[in-house]
């Protein structure tokens, strides 16, 4: 798995997660896929990304979204 991919599915896990925590559980869990949203939307225009930081520092080869 690369970094590209890795960093996808991390968001998908989040934005999963936080939907169904916000039916279950209260809905202010739906703040956690604003949040993730907004992240996946700077980081398309700025090309940095925290959890592409976080992955790379545990050792997950490069990919070619987040050089």
């Amino acid at each position: 798995m690369n970094l590209d991919r890795a960093v996808m599915a991390f968001a998908g896990i989040v934005v999963l997660a936080s939907a169904i925590l916000s039916i279950t559980v209260h809905p202010y869990w739906i703040g956690l896929t604003i949040f993730a949203g907004l992240n996946m939307l700077q980081a398309s225009f700025t090309g940095f990304c925290p959890a592409a930081v976080v992955f790379r520092k545990l050792g997950v080869a490069s990919g070619t979204a987040f050089n």
